[in-house]
């Protein structure tokens, strides 16, 4: 281990951490039925879930199998990675000593085509993670998932769960059936102005479209690439469609979806923009101005330059306090985070992202 890393070992040892991104799992689909009416169960019994995707019995193709997961997270006790809270505290919170953890749980309650049962799966969930999570373990706190293909129900949603401060943001995917700075969107974002809710906006879901422009991909590679072109989307369709012109508060970490496109993205539209901002008079400011104030980003997956001081370049532009610790866990790309960074952080900066921009945004402090 080299010197450097040596010393971010030792530093981050001392510091307590936030974790922008756990994924918590269901043992089965059974832990759900308590949280829904025999109607939906019934339904899922007898129709099952139908996705958007053209396959109505799969996984996300391919990306999760065989749960996208480090081997060593599989419950000695049977159930897949994610859903041992007692190995998630062994693994991930005591030994890094994570002071809050954010679940992002990654299930297709708001991608299935049926909205009723999407509302019904999305509130069963948000039930589900503060009995099986958050009410057994004070570290975590949960997402308020909504069927945001339904933006009035998502709204409902919302309101009922934002004076629980068990939730700690509003999730949304990073594909949808049209772009997410819509308008028929907008009631989703305004209610997260409203009450001070960031958005916390995950690589995945499933659009019912083909994963690239291109079409479906052949290879595993592909795909897992290919989600971040999806976050690079979502950023230009709230930015131009004037979503943060009209919601100048409103807070949305791009999870999971990396962050070194992020300056040359702004760059281009800016370039765009001076040349074309008639086509869009409701933008006041150049893109960039927007996606400084607007957004944040999440570590992992951590960008490895050849060179490491380039990556003190790109974080330096997007702003230090911008940037959120993500491990991940359980999942294979997993970041530890002793040795997460490739280049050298000031202990500011260290504290920054491993801790204080996630208290801030988060409302934690």
């Amino acid at each position: 281990m080299s010197d450097v890393l040596e010393r971010t070992a030792t530093q981050d040892a001392k510091l307590r951490i936030i974790d922008s991104d756990i994924h918590p799992s269901l043992r089965s689909d059974a832990d759900l039925h308590p949280f829904l009416s025999e109607r939906w169960r019934r339904h899922i019994a007898e129709y099952g879930k139908l996705g958007r995707a053209p396959y109505a019995n799969r996984i996300a193709y391919p990306r999760l199998a065989p749960n996208t997961a480090r081997r060593d997270a599989w419950p000695p006790g049977g159930g897949p990675p994610g859903s041992d809270l007692a190995l998630m505290r062994a693994q991930l919170l005591d030994l890094f000593d994570i002071e809050i953890g954010i679940l992002e749980p990654l299930m297709p309650s708001n991608l299935v085509r049926n909205l009723e049962l999407s509302v019904a799966l999305c509130s069963a969930i948000n039930d589900w993670q503060l009995a099986a999570f958050t009410t057994q373990e004070s570290r975590l706190r949960a997402s308020i998932l909504v069927p945001f293909e339904d933006p009035k129900a998502s709204v409902a949603e919302i309101e009922k769960r934002v004076r629980d401060r068990s939730f700690a943001q509003i999730q949304l995917t990073s594909r949808s059936t049209e772009p997410i700075g819509r308008q028929r969107y907008w009631p989703i974002f305004e209610a997260a102005a409203h009450y001070g809710l960031p958005i916390g906006m995950h690589i995945g879901g499933e659009a019912g479209h083909a994963p690239t422009a291109a079409g479906w991909p052949s290879y595993y590679i592909e795909d897992h690439h290919g989600l971040i072109h999806s976050m690079q989307c979502q950023a230009t369709s709230m930015v131009l469609e004037g979503v943060f012109e009209r919601f100048p508060t409103l807070k949305v970490i791009m999870i999971e979806g990396g962050f070194a496109w992020l300056p040359s993205l702004a760059w281009r539209l800016d370039a765009h923009w001076r040349k074309l901002r008639s086509e869009v008079p409701q933008l006041r400011e150049p893109p960039s101005a927007y996606m400084k104030r607007n957004l944040w980003v999440s570590t992992q997956p951590m960008e490895e330059p050849e060179k490491p001081e380039d990556l003190r370049r790109i974080l330096s532009w997007i702003g230090w306090d911008r940037v959120l610790y993500a491990s991940d866990y359980p999942h294979w790309d997993f970041d530890d985070p002793r040795y997460a960074f490739p280049c050298r952080l000031s202990e500011a900066e260290r504290r920054a992202i491993f801790r204080g921009n996630a208290e801030a945004v988060y409302r934690l402090a």
